[in-house]
This record gives C-alpha cells, structure tokens and sequence, in this order.
C-alpha cells in the first residue's frame, strides 16, 4: 500500500482535495435549488422535503389538476462514474412509478449545469438488507430527457 500523498508527490500531481459532507450537502442543496427553478419554470408548486426523508427530495403540485409528483434530486460533476441512492428512494420510485423524476443535475463547470429527468429510473427493488445502490451516471444520463 502505497500514500496518496507519496504517489502524489513521484508522479507531480497535485492530490486532489478530499470530498467533505458539507460539500456534498452543499452540491446537494446547490442541485435541489436548481430543480425547484426548474419546476416553477414548468408551471408546477416546488416544496423542498428533503429533510422529511421520505424518499424523495422535491414534492411539487400541478396548479391546475392537484396532481402531485416527487422528485428525487441527484447533483454530480459531469464525468462522475456513479450515482448513490438509497433503498428507501428506489421503493418510494417503484410504489410510485407514474409520479416519481429521478432529476440529475449535472454540473458542467463552475455556474454551468445541465439538468436531466429520467422517468421509472428503477426496475426492481433491492435485495433485503441493501441500504444503498450505485447506479452508472452516463447510462443514467443517457436515459434522461429536457424536464417537462
């Protein structure tokens, strides 16, 4: 086993800066702001529910019919090799399949992003036990369509 910093330091590159919680809440927050943009764009009600856990992110009402949809909002610096989501937000997509946006937020660079919906993200629900399933970005991404 050999240091990141050692390697860093024979091969002249510089070692990356660690990923910390608070930029992932940060980049998560950052995400969740552009999709209720997004929403209120589109004509609908965006409330945040993130903190409720209920297995998605974004509960945002149809003005005109009542209809509710849940977004679940997954923020990723373009390239990245996988997304994490938890058992909890695969079942609550399954349960819900008609209603539920798996909404990704790819960061391009700096302010730049892109902004991807992919309906029925999931097809079955994970083995007993699974707290967590990493899925492929690009093949996410290449399921995704302009929000709407």
């Amino acid at each position: 086993v050999v240091p990141m910093g050692l390697l860093a330091r024979l091969t002249g590159r510089p070692l990356a800066a660690p990923v910390t919680a608070m930029d992932t809440q940060a980049s998560a927050a950052r995400a969740r702001a552009i999709v209720m943009e997004v929403e209120r764009r589109l004509g609908f009600e965006p409330t945040d529910r993130e903190v409720e856990k209920l297995g998605y992110d974004i509960e945002s009402r149809d003005p005109r019919t009542g209809r509710l949809r849940f977004l679940e909002v997954k923020g990723r610096v373009s390239g990245a090799d996988t997304i994490t989501v938890t058992r909890n937000e695969i079942l609550y997509s399954l349960n819900k399949p008609d209603d539920f946006i798996l909404a990704i937020v790819e960061f391009v660079d700096g302010d730049t992003h892109r902004v991807h919906y992919v309906h029925r993200p999931f097809r079955r629900e994970p083995d007993f036990g699974v707290v967590s399933v990493n899925y492929d970005f690009a093949e996410l991404l290449a399921r995704g369509e302009e929000p709407s």
